[in-house]
């Protein structure tokens, strides 16, 4: 049964989204500095406005994981009530 409180007590995995977000930082940089070697002004282009949300997304991340685990539910706290479980 769902409380309805799930958007307060939801969890994400930070560290996951912070690799994730440095792998897309490091290719995102490559694709722009190989598109902009090679000519191609319209892929550098778009691998920079990449570039830009990667950056803002890891910047997010790392302000949430250095909140703490204050802003985040620990592993004990389920997101939703547990089902009655009768015989």
């Amino acid at each position: 049964m769902r409380t309805g409180n799930e958007p307060r007590t939801a969890r994400s995995a930070l560290r996951a989204r912070f690799w994730l977000s440095v792998w897309g930082l490091i290719w995102a940089l490559f694709g722009t500095v190989a598109f902009a070697l090679a000519g191609r002004n319209g892929w550098a282009i778009a691998c920079g406005v990449l570039l830009l949300i990667v950056t803002i997304d890891l910047a997010v991340v790392l302000r949430h994981i250095r909140q703490g685990p204050h802003y985040q539910p620990g592993p004990g706290i389920p997101p939703y009530q547990p089902p009655d479980r009768r015989p």
